[in-house]
């Protein structure tokens, strides 16, 4: 699916949201400065965040209050060195609360996701739009 506006975004996100409704955890793959950030910001845009989306490289995972009161967890594994890491931040914790996880640079960690993780790829077409498959 193309983006090529903010627009865009908002009817990607909501596509994804009902095509997957039950689905909880999903990884966002794709080069650095693809739009996985902005992604995110729509995303909490569409699920009324409580929360000002910032990309959480420095601190591995935001966690975003919804207007429904469940939680978002935003996580972003460019910057671990190892497996580790990431199993020290309690994220079995994360993956199993019945909450959204929404991770960026996934691969990183990839024999620690679940079997149920949901990738969506981004990728930039010739011309700048990004392209969302799902």
């Amino acid at each position: 699916m193309l983006s090529s506006s903010p627009e865009d975004l908002i009817n990607i996100v909501e596509k994804i949201l009902k095509k997957y409704p039950s689905q909880r955890i999903f990884a966002l793959k794709g080069p650095m400065g693809v739009g996985k950030t902005t992604f995110m910001i729509y995303l909490c845009r569409f699920l009324k965040c409580k929360n000002t989306v910032s990309s959480p490289t420095f601190s591995i995972v935001n966690e975003y209050e919804l207007a429904s009161g469940n939680m978002l967890y935003h996580f972003d594994f460019y910057r671990i060195k190892n497996l580790k890491e990431a199993v020290d931040i309690g994220l079995d914790d994360y993956f199993y609360s019945g909450n959204y996880c929404f991770m960026e640079w996934a691969e990183k960690i990839e024999p620690l996701l679940p079997p149920e993780t949901h990738i969506i790829e981004i990728e930039i077409d010739k011309i700048g739009n990004r392209v969302f498959d799902f």
